[in-house]
């Protein structure tokens, strides 16, 4: 008796099961196709990023070569090239090789690429910061020590990737400038700080030193 009613539930379920695949068989199908032509989309997306990241790679590379033979012109728009159409990573360190290049021949357009850098929010924080410091780098030499101030200030904080390099250069910025005041601040503060790279703590502690003869002359 218990095989009968078993063989009698087993019909229910194969009638209901006809019922629903009548009823949403297309959709199943469709289902089916759409996931499998999802997955194909997505790996002929991953092959198309993977083969233009290489494009860019072999660009990149050419513009650098370029770039160390001297040929900055040419270098200048590959890299110019790869920064309007490589993929996301190379368009950055396009920019910024660019950049690097630039000071070779032209700082004041350097600083303006760096500057751009340090504006674009796109490339993240850390990209912003080495732009900054980079294009202060350039311009300590010969900007006021507020203008250099203005730029390496905030990159001075503890959270900041390189506060000790912009806190190096805002010791050097007043020290060529004659405000041993000031000068004598940021070296006081690299050579407090106990995560001072040591190279730089002993250019601080030369320049501590050169500061304390300046004032007893």
């Amino acid at each position: 008796m218990a095989d009968i009613f078993h063989e009698v539930d087993e019909e229910v379920r194969r009638e209901q099961l006809a019922k629903l695949w009548k009823r949403y068989g297309n959709l199943i199908i469709a289902a089916c196709f759409l996931i499998v032509a999802g997955v194909g989309a997505w790996r002929g997306y991953e092959y198309w990023q993977a083969k233009k990241a290489g494009q860019a790679g072999a660009q990149f590379e050419q513009a650098v070569i370029l770039a160390e033979a001297g040929k900055h012109q040419e270098a200048d728009a590959a890299f110019a090239k790869i920064a309007a159409t490589g993929t996301a990573g190379y368009r950055v360190l396009a920019r910024l090789r660019q950049a690097a290049d630039l000071a070779e021949t032209d700082r004041n357009a350097a600083v303006k690429a760096y500057d751009a850098l340090a504006a674009d929010n796109g490339v993240g924080p850390v990209i912003q910061d080495l732009a900054a410091v980079r294009a202060g780098l350039l311009l300590v030499d010969t900007d006021s020590y507020a203008e250099i101030r203005a730029r390496l200030e905030p990159l001075t904080g503890p959270d900041r990737t390189f506060r000790y390099t912009a806190t190096e250069l805002l010791a050097l910025s007043a020290w060529k400038n004659g405000d041993l005041t000031a000068a004598k601040k940021w070296t006081d503060i690299l050579m407090s700080d106990p995560g001072t790279p040591e190279a730089m703590r002993g250019r601080a502690q030369i320049l501590s030193e050169l500061i304390a003869a300046n004032g007893k002359g």
